[in-house]
């Protein structure tokens, strides 16, 4: 099916350039309206697809403005052959190269296990887990489901069932919990479930979970498929997506971020990046071994973050390398960054250091911390025993989608003669 797809996106896309030409020359000026639509409405759609939040939302629009430009073009021109064909091009284009990319994996079924328990946070995500009666559907798939109410210690929770007897784990709510849970399981060698029921699921997202079916990711402790994934810890706390230093961290300690993130992270930025905030106190190695001081926030993340303008930004291709993605953003003090390049620079690595004289506020997958220097990261390589259901994904969105246009083409063109790549696929059954 992706090999069809990538052989119609290539012939359709191909087809639809020279009709577009076509038109642009015999109705100039209009038709070269037309082609402008076209262009911006593919750029815009495929831009949106692939990302997530106000990007998505902001590509999606875009794209349909530009559609609703190109039937109003259309309509005034009154020659509805060609003109229809070029649009109709475009549509089957971008739904046959998203089909090429799609990023499904068929992972081998393991055994159900037989006391599998669920923790669900009723509050996450403006209360998903009663919403879509999380409880009930547990219990009718044999899951012990437990909810943590207030003052509850989920650590205690959690360990208390595998003192029981648990031998699944599963947590419904923010990516916060989601570390907990998946810490213990892989402490213990236990199958874990990642249940999108939280506010973002940024986890879930890259795991290849459907954020949209919060009910069926159950079903990973039915008949799901299981693969591998790694984990990362920060001076000996676990966490699943990222920790953010700097900027960032500095505005998610203040108690009107949640009210108004945008706003505090720039009402942020002076102060951290002014006189005794975090630009100056943070000091680290690059990947050349040379020290370094400065950069106005630092991000290090469980697996590469693809970031910029590549399809896909914001995700994680892979959550099985064996790498923490590390990214520095502003130049080191020192005057490193040179005309051209871009604002950060990022490479990956089993371990990182950070150092400050003080200790240094942090994002810990969202959550706000202040943790004393050094910082010490970590990758645990496949430590991670993740269930998955049989009908969602099971990886990440940007797993086999290319970084620009270019990569793209060849990506379609390898695709439909059978030689895609297969190392973009997660890896099951590593160790």
């Amino acid at each position: 099916m992706r090999r069809l797809a990538a052989v119609v996106a290539l012939l359709v896309g191909a087809a639809t350039l020279v009709f577009g030409v076509v038109v642009a020359v015999r109705e100039f000026p209009r038709g070269v309206g037309l082609l402008a639509c076209v262009v911006i409405a593919a750029a815009a759609a495929w831009y949106g697809v692939l990302r997530r939040g106000i990007p998505r939302v902001a590509g999606l629009t875009v794209a349909g403005l530009a559609v609703a430009g190109a039937l109003v073009l259309i309509i005034v021109g009154g020659k509805f052959g060609v003109d229809l064909l070029v649009l109709a091009g475009l549509l089957v284009t971008l739904a046959a190269t998203r089909a090429s990319f799609a990023a499904r994996v068929d992972l081998p079924r393991v055994a159900a296990p037989l006391h599998a328990v669920l923790f669900y946070n009723p509050l996450s995500g403006g209360g998903k887990a009663e919403r879509f009666a999380l409880a009930k559907e547990a219990r009718a798939r044999g899951i012990e489901p437990i909810e943590l109410k207030r003052g509850d210690d989920l650590e205690v929770l959690v360990r208390g069932a595998v003192e029981r007897g648990a031998d699944g784990l599963a947590m419904a709510g923010g990516d916060g919990s989601q570390a907990i849970v998946a810490a213990i399981a892989a402490e213990y060698s236990l199958p874990y479930a990642c249940i999108p029921a939280g506010t973002r699921n940024h986890f879930a997202l890259d795991l290849g979970v459907d954020r949209d079916d919060v009910v069926g990711a159950l079903d990973a402790f039915v008949d799901g498929g299981e693969r591998r994934v790694d984990l990362a810890e920060v001076n000996g706390r676990v966490f699943v997506n990222n920790v953010s230093l700097g900027v960032y961290a500095e505005a998610v300690q203040r108690s009107e971020y949640r009210g108004a993130k945008m706003r505090t992270l720039l009402d942020t930025v002076p102060d951290a990046l002014g006189a005794g905030g975090s630009e100056l106190d943070m000091r680290w190695t690059g990947p050349g071994g040379h020290g370094h001081q400065g950069g106005a926030a630092v991000l290090v993340s469980n697996n590469r973050y693809r970031l910029g303008r590549a399809v896909g930004s914001g995700t994680r291709p892979r959550i099985d390398d064996g790498l923490l993605g590390i990214t520095v953003m502003g130049a080191p003090a020192g005057g490193e960054h040179r005309r051209g390049q871009r604002p950060w620079r990022e490479w990956s690595a089993p371990s990182f250091e950070v150092d400050a004289d003080r200790p240094l506020p942090a994002g810990v997958d969202g959550e706000a911390l202040v943790l004393d220097a050094p910082l010490r990261f970590r990758i645990r390589p496949g430590v991670l025993q993740v269930r998955i259901a049989h009908q969602h994904p099971g990886s990440s969105p940007s797993a086999m989608a290319p970084e620009g246009l270019r990569d793209s083409v060849v990506e379609l063109a390898r695709i439909a003669l059978g030689m895609d790549r297969t190392s973009a696929h997660p890896q099951p059954g590593r160790p």
